[in-house]
């Protein structure tokens, strides 16, 4: 039995010489893996790069991990910057953060929409810089924490349409993952963490 579904880009994991797992966090499904085979070709790896966003038929849930038979592309409106770069190692940060906080095979469409336009708007956006922060924001909303307006944290983001010094965005982005690690049980510092800083300064 195979089932189409919608699917983010989390993560994609060599297994043998001829599969790799694929995470990923799926509309119908929530947080699947997946097993895909035959991706030899530069191209067809580039397929499943971090926060792509595909539509995957794969044999869910008749067997686990799901095998994958087809995957596609899903289109966007907008095309890659000169700062693809830059969107690439927020792709890897963001990717990580969901992979580390969304964990369960559950259904949650809401989630997957607010994860797809995040995926649409770093796509389309010329300002790569500050995505991140924004999304970490608007992810803690998503997840029953939203940050407290009035609060020190709130008003350090409310500086960010003004214009953040390296330092302030740095202190601001260490601010964001602690406060997401007093809320997640699961969370883990993101490995690209200093990779992104780095890039940003």
């Amino acid at each position: 039995m195979y089932t189409t579904t919608d699917a983010i880009v989390l993560s994609l994991q060599p297994q043998s010489d001829k599969a790799h797992i694929l995470h990923a966090y799926t509309r119908a499904y929530g947080r699947v893996s997946y097993k895909v085979y035959g991706l030899g070709r530069k191209h067809a790896i580039g397929l499943y790069s971090p926060l792509s966003l595909l539509q995957i038929t794969a044999s869910y849930p008749a067997s686990r991990p799901a095998v994958i038979k087809e995957a596609a592309r899903l289109p966007y409106s907008g095309t890659l910057s000169s700062a693809a770069i830059y969107k690439q190692t927020v792709s890897l940060f963001v990717s990580e953060v969901i992979f580390h906080t969304l964990r369960y095979p559950m259904s949650d469409e809401p989630m997957f929409d607010f994860l797809a336009q995040s995926v649409r708007a770093l796509e389309t956006t010329e300002e790569p810089q500050n995505f991140h922060l924004y999304f970490l924001a608007g992810f803690a909303a998503r997840l029953g924490f939203a940050i407290e307006e009035g609060s020190s944290l709130a008003a350090s983001l409310e500086k960010v349409p003004g214009g953040l010094t390296r330092q302030e965005r740095r202190q601001l982005l260490n601010r964001l993952c602690d406060y997401f690690a007093a809320h997640v049980d699961t969370w883990q510092p993101p490995r690209s963490l200093e990779v992104l800083t780095e890039v940003f300064d």
